[in-house]
């Protein structure tokens, strides 16, 4: 009975993972667009920090992807 729950940990803990990644992934995003709404409004610059955190909270999130996706496996 053991050995069926090893390998639903096992077949599951991937899938988990980059569940994981894809929900930090929309956090950072949302973060973004939140902090460049309010960035906007206190200085007064109209889309800026709006188109412009997003893109670097993309880049963030997609640069720790691709971190876990080479990361070597032990």
């Amino acid at each position: 009975m053991d050995n069926k729950g090893i390998n639903k940990e096992s077949k599951y803990g991937g899938a988990m993972k980059y569940a994981a990644v894809g929900t930090q992934m929309m956090v950072l995003l949302g973060l973004g667009v939140w902090g460049g709404l309010a960035l906007d409004r206190k200085l007064q610059t109209a889309p800026l920090f709006l188109v412009l955190l997003p893109v670097i909270a993309l880049f963030v999130s997609l640069y720790q992807l691709y971190r876990q996706l080479v990361k070597p496996k032990k």
